[in-house]
């Protein structure tokens, strides 16, 4: 006897009732299409991974976003060339010959080849993350699933920008084009340093915000014990790729065209596109300088606290001024110094808790409990400068930073 076509009762009821459930999820959750992933659908029937020891890193600087942008930025880059060719086309006939004439569409094929190299770098950037001996750890999800990093989120969107604010940071911390911004910034905080009466002996210093790493690595070369935090995977993917011998061996051994992308305030099309080789050194790891990938807050040394916390524009990306200012002194020995340079561009959309100007920054300064210095090279002044600015460009970004240096009080 044949069985009779169509579903049963008892099929149609196996298929709507989990789809009827996926329904509810979704309108109770309040889940738009672009949450409604995988990694929460699992979530959801299986329930969230334990938090992975990256969790403290937010999102948006994570290594999984990082990684992310680095492999994603030809596609992203070469992206925007198109929309500026889309917007060229148009024009009028009358008014694309003209663009012609003027170099326009030749301009346009140099940012793409420029974008071409900026992207070889941005692959051996994102190429040490698949070196297990660069980033062994692999952790297991709830549902057994293996995800490095222990992170689960597949749709961490890539961007483009800080990719681009890292590459700038090549030419400034690594290249002699940034020497002298590095210079005005750098000097005032290793001249406190240098005429420290221990310095011979060898100081402890703590750099947190250290970025691509120059200042650190300057600081480790006058014989101190140096260790650098850098939240953002975006700079220390970057800061590794100089440090590992497997991708970088010799002086300006990669070239890097950090304004291709930005035709405004630009005295010609040739200064748009150049590259600037880097790095003007090699920097190695080595015994006195230590990395620290983490969120400097819950920074706690091994063993002795720090002689030295050198802060250069980092103050400003605090959320909370006096947790960041309580955690200096916090880390220092009695007697300690606290070096700071930078300006305070604090971080908008009211995400700060408090916004202080200069003087209000001082007096926290003493409520916390440090003594600023008033003579020699320890004076309070202001310093002008830039930051990964373009010399060649019609426009200065200047900042009047303020540089002081603090002492702890002995407790």
């Amino acid at each position: 006897m044949t069985e009779p076509s169509g579903l049963t009762l008892t099929q149609a009821l196996a298929i709507l009732i989990p789809l009827t459930i996926l329904y509810l999820t979704y309108r109770i959750l309040d889940l738009s299409p672009g949450l409604l992933t995988p990694s929460s659908l699992r979530a959801i029937i299986f329930g969230a991974p334990s938090p992975s020891p990256s969790s403290s890193i937010p999102a948006y600087f994570s290594l999984p976003r990082a990684l992310a942008s680095y492999n994603a930025y030809r596609t992203l880059a070469l992206s925007d060339i198109r929309a500026m060719e889309k917007s060229y086309s148009r024009l009028t006939y009358k008014h694309k010959r003209v663009g012609y004439v003027l170099g326009y569409t030749r301009k346009l094929e140099e940012a793409r080849r420029a974008e071409e190299v900026n992207a070889v770098v941005c692959r051996g950037v994102a190429g040490l993350c698949t070196d297990t001996s660069e980033f062994p750890a692999t952790e297991s999800g709830a549902d057994g699933v293996f995800w490095r990093w222990g992170w689960r989120d597949e749709d961490l969107q890539p961007d483009v920008g800080r990719v681009r604010e890292a590459l700038k940071h090549f030419v400034r911390d690594w290249s002699m084009e940034g020497k002298e911004e590095r210079r005005r910034i750098f000097e005032p905080i290793l001249d406190v340093l240098r005429e420290d009466p221990q310095a011979k002996e060898g100081l402890k210093v703590l750099v947190p915000g250290s970025g691509l790493g120059r200042l650190a690595w300057e600081i480790s070369e006058l014989g101190h014990d140096t260790t650098a935090i850098e939240l953002s995977y975006f700079m220390t993917l970057a800061f590794r790729f100089l440090l590992s011998s497997k991708t970088t061996q010799a002086t300006d051994q990669h070239t890097v065209h950090p304004y291709a992308y930005w035709f405004s305030h630009s005295r010609s099309s040739e200064n748009t596109s150049r590259g600037i080789p880097f790095p003007d050194v090699v920097p190695r790891p080595k015994d006195n300088l230590r990395l620290i990938e983490g969120d400097f807050l819950k920074h706690s040394p091994d063993g002795a606290k720090y002689d030295y916390v050198v802060t250069l524009f980092f103050i400003d990306t605090s959320l909370n001024i006096i947790s960041t200012l309580e955690h200096i002194h916090s880390l220092l020995k009695p007697g300690g110094t606290w070096i700071n340079l930078g300006p305070l561009l604090w971080t908008g959309g009211a995400r700060a808790r408090l916004e202080l100007s200069l003087e209000e920054v001082l007096r926290l300064s003493e409520m916390v409990g440090f003594r600023i210095a008033e003579e020699g090279a320890r004076k309070r002044r202001t310093v002008e400068c830039e930051y990964t600015g373009d010399r060649m460009a019609m426009m200065k970004w200047m900042y009047q930073a303020e540089f002081w240096v603090a002492t702890k009080a002995d407790e």
